[in-house]
């Protein structure tokens, strides 16, 4: 993977995406991640990793967390996030000292990771002990089958953005030499979860009726 050009896609992209779920998908995504979060965030402090335009970090200044930080490695994503408290960073090397976060949640970032193990690594040293990390990724069957992550710019010019293929499985076993333990995982799959008509639905359903195309995830830092 190129992880530059994500980053130089994204800044591209920033000036279209909305701090907000803005598509059937995205809305099929953050229900799935909701359903799997703490059911009191009030008082937590917590980390929005790669944020881009911040929309769960502001979910979780509305819910009541103490201390909500929004990080992301797009310059251009980070600027238009409305969030008090906002860090450029790598997801992979983040500037926080050990044992910061009870709850860090990320949507649809990991699959940017270059290495699955040593995304978990980070994940488990920010995070203190009985800590949560709930996230998101588009899961690799949909990639298999064909579905590519791609958004079109102001231009109308079409971006892909390239991301890695991460099986529950694997996420499970990076988690385990990190310390961390599978709580819960969910599926979100065509037709089921994601079921909103839109312009062309019909024929979407059909072609991919029963697909899972978003994994969602909670552990737990022993």
């Amino acid at each position: 993977m190129n992880a530059l050009a994500n980053v130089a896609a994204y800044d591209l992209w920033a000036e279209s995406y909305p701090p907000l779920p803005h598509n059937p998908l995205m809305r099929a995504e953050q229900a799935a991640m909701l359903a799997l979060w703490p059911d009191e965030v009030s008082g937590l402090r917590a980390l929005d990793l790669a944020c881009g335009t911040g929309r769960y970090a502001l979910l979780l200044e509305e819910r009541g967390a103490t201390s909500v930080i929004g990080t992301d490695r797009s310059p251009e994503m980070l600027r238009r996030a409305p969030l008090a408290r906002r860090v450029h960073a790598d997801m992979m090397d983040l500037p926080f000292a050990d044992a910061q976060f009870e709850l860090v949640v990320s949507g649809l970032a990991v699959g940017h990771a270059p290495s699955l193990d040593g995304w978990m690594r980070e994940m488990a040293r920010v995070l203190v002990p009985g800590g949560q990390l709930v996230f998101t990724d588009f899961h690799p069957d949909a990639a298999r089958a064909g579905m590519t992550r791609s958004f079109t710019d102001g231009e109308k010019r079409k971006h892909e953005l390239l991301h890695g293929l991460y099986n529950l499985a694997d996420h499970q076993t990076a988690a385990a030499k990190a310390g961390l333990v599978l709580e819960q995982a969910r599926e979100v799959r065509v037709g089921r979860e994601l079921n909103e008509t839109f312009t062309g639905s019909d024929e979407f359903y059909r072609h991919w009726q029963g697909l899972a195309v978003v994994l969602a995830v909670r552990m737990r830092k022993a």
